[in-house]
């Protein structure tokens, strides 16, 4: 395993849940990332897919304690040259290109790749990762998928994400390759439209509640 497999790990293995986040204004990143902390999800992943979403990572990584904020939604080189730089700990990508490869081999962050058929695994593994996002989790097999990769790619682990919510979590969590799971459902938009972080603390607690 090697220095940054251990890195992403120790990040990935702090909460069963990691929140995924869509970031439409930068100035409620601190107050959602406070209250998602404040529930126990210390790791948190704000994806590039809005243009406040790097001015968040900044926000974050400057003015959260506790917080490990890692970028998701990453592309290209040019992603995560700009994800690195605001702060991110960690870095997500849907899928991967020999660009995103070849920038997670230059840098010392860690990548969190995503993969979703048994031939991206493996040409994952050829490269050197045994830790995935499974994406898009339900829209791809779901557990069940996930499960029967377990035998045939053992030594893999999954952070499942897409489609998952509070009641079909544990389906995923109870895997032997599953090392946690990423989620939006803990900052629902109306939440954090209304500035309602109690409610967004509340939503934390219960998802570190879940067994990883």
């Amino acid at each position: 395993m090697t220095g940054k497999t251990e890195k992403l790990l120790s990040i990935l293995k702090l909460q069963p849940v990691v929140p995924v986040l869509i970031v439409d204004d930068a100035k409620s990143a601190v107050g959602l990332a406070k209250a998602l902390v404040a529930g126990g999800l210390r790791a948190i992943e704000i994806t590039m897919r809005t243009p406040a979403a790097l001015n968040a990572v900044k926000a974050v990584a400057a003015e959260v304690e506790g917080a490990n904020v890692g970028a998701g939604t990453i592309l290209n080189a040019r992603d995560w040259e700009a994800a690195v730089k605001a702060g991110s700990t960690f870095i997500v990508s849907p899928g991967v290109t020999p660009g995103v490869l070849a920038a997670a081999k230059d840098s010392s962050v860690p990548l969190l790749p995503g993969a979703a058929t048994a031939s991206e695994v493996m040409t994952l593994r050829e490269a050197g990762y045994d830790v995935m996002k499974f994406f898009p989790a339900e829209q791809a097999g779901g557990a069940a998928y996930l499960k029967a990769l377990s035998s045939p790619l053992a030594g893999t682990l999954f952070c499942p994400t897409g489609g998952i919510s509070l009641k079909n979590a544990n389906d995923y969590l109870s895997l032997p390759n599953v090392v946690c799971v990423g989620g939006s459902w803990v900052a629902p938009k109306e939440l954090v439209a209304a500035g309602d972080w109690a409610g967004i603390t509340k939503l934390a607690s219960e998802a570190f509640a879940l067994k990883a």
